[in-house]
């Protein structure tokens, strides 16, 4: 059975455990996003901190991470969306390997959208390496629009896709 809940710090060895499993893999696919130095476990217990980390156990097993966040990067101003417009942001999503295919990026997602409406925002939006396959076909089929791309401060040399969806309040 699929649960999504807020995360705490005694899911730090299991999200961290997914993110050692994923990054190679995006690596190897030409997707440079992540690297051994992030995300990092202090990214973690912050999000965890600002109550933004969400968990996904799969037969109750931590199995997916996202944080869900209000921050939207400057560089976000370079889409086509209205960057002044506060909007719930999908940040560091992973799925273990062994767990993908099983809807479990799809959960999370929907759990974004429903804190969204929770804080009364009309948006979620989300981002993903250019090279990230999995993700630009995943976004669409949940009803996020293409918005555009865009290059992040932090990671040069990368480009991003931004994705948007409209929630209904």
């Amino acid at each position: 059975m699929l649960h999504v809940r807020l995360a705490t710090t005694q899911d730090l060895p299991a999200i961290l455990r997914i993110v050692q499993a994923v990054v190679p893999l995006m690596q190897a696919a030409g997707n440079f996003q992540w690297e051994a130095t992030y995300p990092n476990e202090q990214v973690f217990q912050e999000d965890i901190a600002k109550d933004w980390l969400w968990v996904a156990e799969l037969d109750g097993r931590v199995v997916g991470v996202a944080a869900l966040t209000t921050a939207q990067d400057p560089e976000y101003a370079q889409a086509d969306w209205d960057a002044a417009e506060p909007a719930v942001v999908t940040h560091r999503l992973a799925v273990h390997p062994a767990a993908q295919g099983k809807g479990i990026a799809a959960a999370l997602l929907a759990q974004a959208e429903e804190q969204g409406r929770a804080w009364g925002l009309r948006v979620a939006r989300v981002d993903t390496n250019s090279e990230n396959r999995a993700t630009q076909a995943l976004f669409p089929k949940l009803g996020y629009r293409f918005a555009g791309e865009i290059t992040l401060a932090f990671r040069p040399g990368l480009r991003f896709f931004c994705y948007e969806k409209e929630l209904a309040l």
